[in-house]
Parts: C-alpha cells; structure tokens; sequence
C-alpha cells in the first residue's frame, strides 16, 4: 500500500476553528505523555492555547449548531436502503449525549480554567518571549519541581474540563471527513481548480498525494471554487509551482 500525505483545507471559518482544535488536542495529548519539566511547560503552552480558542463567546453555539445540523442529515438516512442501521444509530446517540453535555455547562468550555489565578498568571507572562521563566513565575517554577504525578494530574485535571469540546470537534470532523468518497484527478502543469455549487456548500477540500512525492498540495478557496498548486520546494529559496501533471486524489467533504 501506497503511503500518502493528506492535505487539508477548510472553505469555511467554523471548519478552520474545529481543524484548530483538533490540531491542539493532538498536540496536547501527545506532550501529556511526558514526564519532564519541559514536558509539562509544552502542554501547559498548548492548554493555554486551547483556552484561548475556546474563549471564543460563540464557540459553543457553533459547536452545537454543526452537531445539530449533522444529526438531522444523518436522521433522514434512517430508512434508506443500503444505510447501517446500527452504526447510524450509534452516531445519533453520541450525537445526542455531546449536544446534552454541552447545553448543560455553565458559560463557556474551560471557563473555570480560565479564572484559576495560577494558570492566569502563567497566560499573562507568556505574551512575553521567555516570560515564563523561573524567577518571573516563582509559583510556577515550584509546580514545575513537583513530582510528575502531580503534575499531570493537575493537567489532566484542567483538560479534563475541556472534554465536551474535544469530543464533539472530533466526531464533527470524522463526519465531515467520511461523508464523500475521494476521486482521481489530474492537475495540468502542477495547477487545478474547481468550482463549487453555493447552495451545497463544500466545508473541505482534502488532497492525497504519495509520501514520496517531490512537491507538497498549496490549497486556497472559498464558497464558489478552490484552487490546488503542487509546489516544488527550492533549497534557501521561494517554492516554485511545479510544471508537471501531478496524479492526486481528492475529497470534496458536502455534508
């Protein structure tokens, strides 16, 4: 089997925040695996990260209204041929059980997070470059000395809260992601574009190409069309767009 890069690009604002956060908790749960000062230090970065994301006033009225949207579509397809059954009607219930856990918090997703003075004192030191360290943040620089259970359970602790969001943004973005199949199409001279219909709106383009490829997929767009560039990339120089016809496969995700 062929490996392949998956390029991705969102063609609306709430897709580009969920694909955000989902980069955030990957890279959060990858350092939380970590035992070390500098361990911790990353991922309390990416939390603060996550917080901010999150602090967003509407975020989880967008998070409900996708999930909303997606359980409708999907309840439609409850007595067409072909359909799993069960496995529709197990995305209806996790569907459900988001949508209850998220009208049940209070304020927005981390908000207890956001007004513990420790990690508020830390968030306000880090718009500094190298503000975080040791004799800026005393507190800090003690939690850090603390043995790594502690520490991670504290962290574990304050994503914990974050829990709601994380699940959701990922059954969001795994629906989005399996709602089309992937078409072979050829880019002339390393150039492609395609045109959209506004009234299916398309949420995002996915582009594979093979791992060994010598260019990478650079995608732009919005609601009528995208564009995809295969370009070339130039030792201590500007990338150049390259001139061969580039094989790849894409997903346009309508859901």
């Amino acid at each position: 089997m062929v490996e392949t890069i998956t390029y991705e690009q969102p063609l609306n604002e709430r897709v580009r925040t969920f694909l955000r956060l989902e980069f955030l908790f990957h890279q959060i749960q990858h350092t939380l695996q970590g035992d070390t000062e500098w361990d911790s230090r990353a991922t309390m970065g990416t939390l603060l990260d996550i917080l901010n994301v999150c602090g967003r006033s509407d975020l989880r009225t967008e998070i409900l209204k996708e999930l909303e949207r997606h359980a409708a579509t999907l309840t439609r397809l409850e007595h067409a041929p072909g359909v799993d059954q069960q496995r529709l009607t197990q995305i209806l219930d996790e569907i459900d059980v988001l949508v209850d856990r998220l009208h049940t918090l209070s304020g927005q997703p981390g908000q207890l997070v956001r007004q513990n003075e420790f990690i508020t004192s830390i968030k306000q030191r880090s718009a500094t470059p190298g503000g975080t360290c040791d004799f800026d943040l005393p507190a800090y620089h003690y939690w850090l000395q603390r043995p790594a259970y502690e520490r991670l359970g504290d962290l574990e602790r304050w994503l914990t809260s974050l829990d709601s969001v994380r699940f959701a943004v990922g059954l969001i973005l795994r629906l989005v992601r399996e709602c089309a199949m992937p078409t072979r199409e050829l880019a002339i001279g390393g150039f492609y574009q395609k045109s959209l219909d506004p009234e299916t709106p398309c949420q995002l383009v996915r582009i594979q190409i093979p791992q060994d490829s010598p260019y990478y997929a650079e995608i732009s767009g919005g609601k009528h069309r995208f564009t995809v560039r295969f370009m070339e990339p130039v030792a201590n120089g500007r990338a150049l767009q390259t001139t061969e016809d580039v094989e790849f496969e894409m997903t346009c995700c309508v859901i």
